[in-house]
């Protein structure tokens, strides 16, 4: 299968890289030549890391590598695609732009997927020619160690472009899990539900978001608590989220305050070394504490 990979940040390149693992040919497309660089460079850093691990082989790591193509032309990374999944900003206007400008460039067969962890992927389809070719998939940050991926099936969804992401799925040795188009499908509304809670908790100072997270953690078996977990998304990406919930669903998803200082203050998480926790080296080594927060 050629996959095209619209988007080299975060999810993109992670997208790409299981894919190439998977045995597809990939073409890897962002706006900015330094975004695909580091890209490609986190893609060398993730197969180091595995072959250092003892779960990828050097052959696996080359073949992998040269699967991957990477350029800044729509028409060039879309030719031939079997396959494209946007990982564009988290906007429904972008990813509608992202549709239109993609299904120019593809054959009437191309199954176009949408990485929203949110948005309403039947109005991302409608502007689309073919709105059956369209479907969700939710991938899970780091992509390259995340078994899941949410199959979100718009309205419009075809049953053979729900078999042909089934298969698609499967290839890349993921699991599916599969739900209607609603907001916040399964995964962020239930996490996002959790994580409201968790920060409500850390400004009314329950308890600390590490005891907090340990909880979880160690009594319901999470392999990483709420807030770390929300870090580790980002902060603004979790804001933009609740801030759909809210107006889908209602007050209960309500951003809480200490989630709007913190993304005003820049504190969003890992990439930026500050959020719930602070960060170094890619590892929560303390809790952030501010004024207002917990102290104990």
């Amino acid at each position: 299968m050629n996959v095209c990979v619209l988007g080299a940040g975060t999810m993109g390149h992670g997208i790409a890289q299981v894919s190439a693992m998977g045995g597809h040919d990939v073409r890897l497309r962002d706006v900015d030549e330094s975004v695909l660089e580091n890209g490609l460079a986190a893609i060398r850093d993730n197969l180091d890391g595995g072959v250092d691990r003892g779960k990828v082989t050097e052959a696996e790591h080359e073949a992998t590598l040269d699967r991957i193509a990477t350029t800044t032309d729509l028409g060039e990374a879309a030719a031939g695609a079997d396959l494209v999944v946007e990982a564009v900003p988290e906007s429904l206007e972008l990813k509608k732009e992202v549709f239109e400008s993609v299904e120019a460039e593809v054959g009437e067969d191309a199954v176009l997927g949408t990485n929203t962890s949110s948005l309403p992927v039947t109005e991302i389809a409608s502007v689309l020619e073919h709105p059956g070719r369209a479907i969700g998939l939710h991938f899970f940050n780091p992509v390259h160690l995340m078994a899941l991926v949410e199959v979100v099936l718009a309205e419009q969804t075809t049953e053979q472009t729900r078999d042909r992401t089934a298969a698609y799925v499967e290839s890349i040795d993921k699991t599916a899990a599969t739900v209607r188009d609603s907001p916040g499908f399964a995964s962020s509304r239930l996490g996002g539900a959790l994580g409201v809670e968790a920060m409500r908790m850390v400004q009314e100072g329950v308890a600390s978001p590490r005891d907090i997270d340990t909880a979880m953690e160690l009594g319901y078996r999470h392999p990483m608590g709420p807030l770390e977990l929300t870090d580790l998304v980002g902060l603004d990406v979790r804001l933009d989220i609740l801030e759909h919930l809210r107006e889908e669903l209602g007050e209960r998803f309500a951003p809480p305050p200490i989630l709007r200082r913190k993304v005003r203050a820049g504190d969003l998480g890992k990439k930026a070394g500050r959020g719930f926790y602070v960060w170094e080296d890619g590892e929560a080594v303390d809790v952030a504490r501010t004024r207002g927060e917990y102290d104990g």
